[in-house]
């Protein structure tokens, strides 16, 4: 079924949960939650929030969040405890500022790895948080006692003057500051950078690849992160008048992980939800069945249960069981209000073509411009091994060129060093008569140099449109933008470009369906499309043929001959007759060097060609 993945920017949500914070204090203490309890799930369900955006939307798993939490609260509650402020307000805001900074310096440490290396990172930074609680500023955060005497926040509004307590008027409190911090999550995942945080939890390396600074984009969620942290930590210290050390410990950062994957990730109220089933279960297994110190054992059982049972959470539970319902309801519609199953190619405005129907040469000759790539002498080595030696390759505008070479020949590292994926160890590379060589791959993806993969790098769980967007954005705004609170939608020509490249590419019909449900000859044409949104003056195509059936072959060559209009092409394909009915001028590459450059009939005539590559292959 055809679904979106990313978060629309409706209004109805941010009105369901105003209603749900409004009515809560009327239904829940009937289940057994007292005030206070409701309190702290709103303060770790806004800590969450930061962190979904962090895990859940982008993918970066930290265990040193409660570094954050605890640097936030005491900021604020050192500013309202003992330099004599008296603006709560103020001393949260400035307590959230200073947790973003720290999440700065934090995260440009933290980032330069990834994966288990990233989250180890942060397991030991959170560490060294707590010892400087406790020791080294222990003067500042009163050590093992904290920072006691924390005000509740007054409010002057001339005609009244409202004096927040404990109770319901802190609830109150407390969920007019979730509910902000929620709008403003929705409005950051409905924005383009909420579109390339899901696409680098997807996909970094394509991320990247289509333009996107992918480091900047997560240092950005990182300090968002923090950010939320340390405003969570200012109200921890309001509500309870008191700022406690264990704010900082490793503990508090396991919790948080446990609430949210209780939740659901990726859902932005999944901490909420596991944050109330959390400590209801705290508070439930420790007065109720009064299980004292044994209440962290039970509820780790239970942990464990949700996980492997709901391995979405909780909203993940429902959202499958409602997706079930659904499916189960458009199964039994008629056969002919069912969406049409497109599990193989569509036809195209010429028609389904029939299997080995050969594919007509180009009506006229296409005259070409000035030089747009020209690489000077380049060398790749590996060590001992020389995967390309003194490489001359010159392609002029609007050609169409193709590379040949049996398997080692060193196309595809000579590929990547066309993009900037790997730098060659000798040489240089020139793109409209600038040295590109060692500018990286998102940098030559922004100056209009770009490829298609050889094994497809697509963002799987997001839909066709969504997928080009993602490409698009990056054309459209550049490697790095802050417009946090924007809508997609009002970008520019993106909505426009994600058309007319669906158009192009044939996947109209498919633009809202999952890239994880497309048969394999859509997966590839959604690959260059990806390419071809990003609106390239140079589009390289790393074997665009390869895994397709006889069928899928035409369908694409025909693809290929439809884009390359206005268009500079350089193709690698093992299928010989597709490069010979392709391109214009061929290169033979033979053990990382250039063999022979020539016309298609030249390249067929030959003889060391022939001999090498072609098996003598004869002049049909």
């Amino acid at each position: 079924m055809a679904r979106r993945t990313i978060a629309s920017r409706a209004w109805w949500p941010d009105v369901v949960t105003a209603l749900g914070l409004f009515v809560a204090p009327y239904v829940l203490p009937a289940l057994g939650f007292s005030p206070d309890t409701m309190s702290r799930i709103l303060i770790f369900g806004l800590f969450g929030i930061g962190f979904d955006l962090l895990f859940g939307f982008t993918g970066m798993l930290s265990f040193g969040q409660s570094a954050f939490f605890g640097t936030g609260g005491f900021a604020a509650a050192y500013l309202l405890t003992q330099t004599g402020m008296t603006s709560v307000i103020l001393a949260l805001v400035i307590g959230t500022v200073v947790a973003a900074i720290v999440g700065v310096g934090v995260g440009l440490i933290a980032l330069r790895r990834t994966g288990i290396y990233f989250a180890m990172i942060t397991v030991a930074i959170a560490e060294v948080f707590y010892f400087l609680d406790m020791s080294p500023l222990s003067a500042f955060t009163g050590g093992e006692n904290g920072l006691p005497g924390v005000p509740s926040p007054t409010f002057y509004l001339g005609f009244a003057t409202i004096h927040i307590e404990a109770g319901w008027s802190m609830y109150a409190f407390l969920a007019v500051c979730f509910l902000i911090g929620m709008v403003l999550a929705r409005r950051i995942i409905a924005s383009p950078v909420g579109l390339v945080l899901v696409a680098i939890r997807d996909n970094q390396l394509r991320a990247a690849a289509v333009g996107h600074h992918v480091d900047r984009y997560k240092l950005l969620v990182f300090t968002i992160a923090a950010a939320y942290a340390g405003m969570a930590g200012g109200l921890l210290g309001v509500l309870q008048s008191y700022m406690p050390p264990d704010a900082f410990a490793f503990d508090t950062s396991g919790q948080l992980v446990m609430q949210t994957v209780i939740g659901g990730l990726g859902t932005l109220f999944g901490p909420l939800v596991g944050a109330a089933v959390w400590l209801y279960l705290r508070d439930f297994l420790q007065s109720t069945l009064a299980l004292g110190a044994a209440w962290k054992l039970a509820l780790g059982i239970v942990f464990v249960l949700l996980v492997c049972f709901l391995r979405r959470g909780i909203i993940g539970g429902f959202a499958d069981l409602a997706g079930y319902f659904r499916s189960r309801g458009s199964s039994a519609a008629p056969d002919g209000e069912r969406e049409p199953e497109s599990a193989g190619m569509a036809p195209t405005s010429a028609g389904a073509a029939a299997v080995g129907e050969p594919v007509p040469e180009p009506a006229e000759p296409i005259e070409h411009g000035d030089p747009i790539l020209r690489t000077e002498n380049i060398s790749k080595r590996y060590g001992g091994l020389l995967a390309n030696d003194s490489i001359d390759f010159t392609v002029r505008e609007g050609e169409l060129r193709g590379i040949i070479g049996p398997n080692g020949a060193g196309k595809s590292t000579f590929f990547k060093m066309l993009t900037c994926e790997v730098a060659p160890s000798s040489g240089r590379i020139l793109f409209h008569d600038q040295d590109i060589t060692g500018f990286g791959v998102t940098r030559v993806a922004q100056l209009g140099l770009t490829k298609s993969y050889q094994v497809n790098q697509l963002f799987n769980r997001l839909t066709v449109r969504d997928n080009l967007a993602i490409a698009a954005a990056a054309e459209r705004r550049g490697p790095f933008r802050m417009d946090l609170l924007r809508s997609v939608r009002r970008v520019d020509g993106l909505q426009a470009r994600v058309d007319e490249t669906l158009g192009l590419v044939n996947l109209a019909h498919r633009a809202d369906a999952l890239v994880s449900e497309l048969a394999y000859g859509e997966k590839r044409r959604l690959e260059i499309g990806l390419a071809l949104a990003t609106a390239p003056s140079l589009l390289l195509l790393d074997e665009p043929l390869a895994g397709m059936s006889p069928q899928e072959r035409v369908e694409t060559i025909r693809l290929l001959r439809s884009i390359r209009k206005g268009r500079t092409m350089v193709v690698i394909d093992h299928d010989m007759d597709a490069i010979f009915n392709l391109a214009e001028r061929i290169t033979v590459l033979q053990e990382g060097r250039v063999l022979v450059e020539g016309t298609p009939q030249e390249i067929r005539d030959n003889t060391a060609v022939q001999e090498a590559y072609l098996g003598g292959m004869e002049e049909a």
